[in-house]
């Protein structure tokens, strides 16, 4: 590398290191906190959730511009009573919690997005970390970030931890008066029976059941489902994770 290549070198780490903002720094932390964006945003979209690769990017570099604003306003305009460098940084903490809100689906009994509106907001802090300079301290919390989502994931599945609610609607014929059988076949399947609710339709001689269970997480329940439907002629079986009656 010749000397003046190198002192080149140099001038551009001087320039991303600076506690100035300037074209290079600011182009350098957009383009970082867009690609440590996109690292959570894949995980995400692994998962299939509605927020992906392109949101979180968006999230996080819009983070990253609005706290680089926080320095550059008290930076041109010195002396001047709007030149406060935390007010814009404050108010994106705050705002993101729309995206959060929007990333979650409520259902009736159940609420998901919860994991995916925590990493907006987790990605939209690590943008701001980018914008005011702390680089090692972002890509580690990206890290830790991709390590809670993948790996724990992993460790809940094998050990089968925490519990999920689901509902088990049944079409069957005869009016059902006593649901001690499935009680039975539920208990035998450590499967928990919160509520359940009935309709009869007498006119068809059928009764529509709908079982709302607690199971623990990760639980293959094609087993149950067998022996559910062997308690009596059933016409319909539904599993789902929302209730819908």
């Amino acid at each position: 590398m010749t000397p003046t290549l190198m002192n080149q070198v140099i001038e551009i780490i001087d320039q991303i290191n600076s506690l100035e903002v300037n074209m290079v720094n600011c182009m350098f932390r957009l383009v970082l906190s867009m690609v440590l964006g996109m690292a959570v945003g894949a995980e995400r979209k692994r998962k299939g959730q509605i927020a992906g690769i392109r949101t979180f990017a968006l999230i996080s570099m819009g983070a990253c511009l609005a706290m680089l604003l926080s320095i550059y306003v008290p930076q041109v305009y010195l002396g001047l009573k709007n030149g406060d460098p935390g007010r814009i940084a404050a108010q994106v903490i705050t705002g993101i919690g729309f995206l959060g809100g929007g990333a979650m689906i409520h259902m009736k009994g159940a609420v998901r997005g919860l994991t995916t509106a925590a990493g907006i907001w987790m990605t939209a802090i690590i943008g701001m970390a980018v914008g005011i300079g702390m680089y090692l301290c972002s890509i580690g919390a990206t890290l830790l970030i991709l390590l809670t989502l993948v790996t724990f994931e992993q460790y809940e599945k094998r050990r089968k931890l925490g519990q999920e609610s689901k509902v088990l609607s049944l079409s069957v014929d005869g009016i059902v008066s006593d649901i001690n059988p499935y009680r039975e076949v539920l208990k035998n399947h450590h499967v928990h029976l919160s509520t359940y609710y009935i309709e009869y339709d007498y006119e068809n001689n059928r009764t529509d059941l709908n079982l709302v269970l607690l199971t623990q997480s990760y639980t293959d329940l094609l087993p149950l489902l067998q022996s559910v439907s062997e308690v009596t002629s059933t016409r319909k079986l539904t599993l789902s994770s929302q209730i819908d009656i």
